[in-house]
């Protein structure tokens, strides 16, 4: 990690950070001339950081701090070591990090630990996750009462209308883009294809994919940081909110994922465009899981705002072949290719629970060899199938229930999630619909 700094010599100060629970990025700020310590040894702070609310608030009666004093957890660089941060002036580099006991031991409440757990679990199966990522933002400019698409550095005119697949809206906002690009190539960002979405100044990215979900939740996570800094410092705001604008399109995420024995096979191909038993049995530990693992799809008070029929957006759990109106879709193509994409979180979720939670439920579902319903034809919204939860409150309960989320996630990091959703849940009815947008709008 060294070699980068030798390597750039211009960097002047170090951003040591690590995502909380909510996937918000929490550190510091240190002189590049103490890097050497803060590699060699770390750096600290309270346990308690990494269990906020989305205020940056503690949680009220956690016993992460006052009950055990507010101690501090130490925090290490991660296998990523420093990137770039095109988005500032000064020239800074940002090392990521995550939080362990003073023994050594992992800290159960930082949710890159938590994939990591999964991750172990599949490496001892001699299975590796082979995963990509698809994920939609807006850009807009929030500078005034109401939210509006910002005006084409071209043509200075604003579009506030459905653009899918448009190449006029790539065009207007290539500047903005290409640095974008250019910010991915630096950060190891492996970002593929770039297209405009249903929404007025909605963009949708596609990551390659890689045999290394560790690796692909940081690229999201460090593209969402990416995408919000560079966007301000072209005059507008970035929003991965689920639905920042109530008559459009919301944002989501979406993951491919197959599994890799230890010869490099993919255990989903069986020859045929159906796919392996194994594929079958991935498909029911997902929606085994799926209502129980709402509350990480959709973390947030607007993120149900999403949830409509007829949006493009899941409501119901069911799977079936190349239908994108199923929560779980079997993509067509290849044989060797065979894989699943999970259609139901949102944009505004931590990358890293995302990941846990559903390569967790595949993995739990492999294991027990548990059998799917049959795979749907026609439109999922039209049919009788059974419900997800689409509100905050009933998602919370689902995931406190949920006998899935107790095999994929530790009692501590159940316990401190559902002690942020509940107060978060309390506070958010003061909020006024305006309020909340202005909180969520590039916070998330």
């Amino acid at each position: 990690m060294n070699d980068f700094l030798l390597e750039n010599p211009q960097i002047k100060s170090i951003r040591m950070v690590a995502a909380d629970l909510n996937g918000q990025a929490r550190g510091k700020r240190i002189a590049r001339r103490f890097a050497g310590k803060a590699l060699s040894e770390g750096t600290r702070f309270p346990y308690s950081v990494m269990n906020l609310d989305i205020w940056g608030e503690d949680i009220d009666d956690s016993p992460l701090v006052f009950e055990a004093g507010d101690p501090d957890g130490i925090l290490k660089p991660t296998e990523r070591g420093f990137v770039p941060v095109p988005w500032l002036e000064t020239p800074t580099a940002l090392l990521p990090i995550w939080m362990f006991h003073e023994d050594g031991a992992p800290f159960d409440g930082d949710p890159r630990h938590a994939l990591r757990v999964v991750i172990d679990r599949y490496t001892a199966r001699g299975l590796t996750p082979v995963v990509a990522t698809e994920l939609e933002f807006y850009i807009i400019d929030d500078r005034g009462k109401e939210l509006r698409v910002p005006p084409s550095p071209r043509s200075g005119i604003r579009r506030q209308q459905a653009e899918i697949l448009a190449l006029r809206q790539l065009d207007a906002f290539d500047g903005f883009l290409t640095a974008l690009y250019d910010g991915c190539e630096a950060m190891d960002i492996p970002a593929d294809t770039m297209i405009s979405e249903a929404g007025p100044g909605q963009f949708e990215i596609n990551f390659m994919h890689q045999p290394d979900a560790m690796k692909a939740a940081d690229d999201a996570w460090l593209f969402k940081i990416l995408t919000r800094g560079l966007a301000r410092s072209h005059g507008f705001a970035a929003s991965f909110m689920a639905k920042p604008y109530p008559d459009y399109a919301g944002n989501g995420l979406h993951t491919h994922f197959s599994v890799l024995d230890a010869d490099g096979c993919n255990v989903f191909d069986d020859g045929t465009a159906q796919g392996s038993d194994t594929l079958r049995h991935a498909v029911a530990g997902c929606l085994a899981a799926m209502p129980g693992s709402m509350l990480i799809f959709g973390p947030h008070a607007s993120s149900y705002d999403r949830y409509v029929p007829g949006a493009h957006a899941p409501t119901k759990s069911a799977w079936a072949y190349e239908n994108r109106t199923t929560a779980l879709r079997i993509p067509s193509g290849p044989h060797a290719a065979r894989r699943i994409e999970h259609r139901v979180a949102g944009g505004d979720v931590n990358p890293y629970l995302f990941l846990a939670a559903v390569l967790g439920a595949a993995l739990d579902g492999i294991e027990r060899a548990a059998e799917p319903p049959e795979a749907i034809t026609g439109s999922a919204y039209a049919q009788d199938l059974p419900r997800l939860p689409i509100t905050w409150a009933d998602a919370i309960e689902a995931f406190d229930q949920s006998p899935e989320i107790a095999r994929i996630f530790t009692p501590d990091l159940r316990a401190n999630l559902l002690a942020t959703k509940r107060q978060e849940l309390r506070y958010m009815a003061e909020l006024s619909p305006e309020e909340q947008q202005e909180l969520y709008l590039d916070t998330v």
